[in-house]
């Protein structure tokens, strides 16, 4: 069983994520928090594996609390307007994004990546936080370039499709792979130039056009 705590400020959302989660069969919710701060001494007395983090929580907030919580794996909830915060969680301790409105399989799937040590962000999520970000200049986009030119043309084709902020099953058909090919590049992609992410993957490829 996955060992799972919810933190979020609305009771409401937190009972909707818990239904959902428990109904998955290998998801067990251990506990529920309202702000960060119980959400990251609830996770240290029970031994979580994935904290689910709201971004906007009192006391400590979703960014504060992902950065306290070690090898715990952290999926963040986010809504529309979020994705200045989530540029920020980028380089904490986070394994995925998930919009709070997104389907009930999408939550299970994100839960079960965290778990496997995998990066889950939502293609919803990265088309947002890619619409936002500035093109790249200067050395950083010379960097861009070396860090790139380690990609194969087909590599380089895969992750131009991501940067659209398409998943792994629309990249497959554009391209006519497999998802679980796609996923094996996309796995491989992120070795090769040193992303934790698919949004990391794909800045780096804005960078280098500007």
């Amino acid at each position: 069983m996955i060992r799972v705590l919810i933190a979020d400020d609305e009771p409401l959302i937190t009972a909707g994520i818990r239904a959902v989660l428990e109904s998955a069969g290998d998801i067990e919710v251990v506990a529920c928090a309202g702000d960060g701060r119980a959400a990251v001494l609830a996770a240290r007395r029970l031994n979580v594996d994935v904290a689910l983090l709201d971004i906007a929580m009192p006391v400590l907030d979703g960014l504060a609390a992902a950065a306290e919580l070690g090898e715990t794996r952290v999926v963040m909830l986010t809504a529309f307007g979020d994705e200045e915060n989530v540029r920020l969680a980028l380089q904490r301790n986070v394994s995925g994004f998930i919009l709070k409105n997104c389907e009930p399989a999408e939550l299970i799937r994100a839960v079960r990546a965290a778990h496997a040590g995998q990066a889950y962000l939502s293609p919803e999520v990265t088309r947002h936080v890619l619409g936002m970000v500035a093109f790249g200049a200067g050395e950083r986009g010379r960097d861009a370039e070396r860090r790139l030119a380690a990609l194969t043309p087909r590599e380089l084709d895969v992750l131009r499709q991501v940067a659209e902020g398409l998943s792994n099953a629309e990249v497959g058909r554009r391209v006519h792979m497999s998802e679980a090919t796609v996923k094996t590049y996309v796995s491989r992609i992120l070795t090769k130039l040193g992303c934790a992410n698919r949004v990391q993957a794909a800045l780096l490829l804005r960078d280098a056009a500007s």
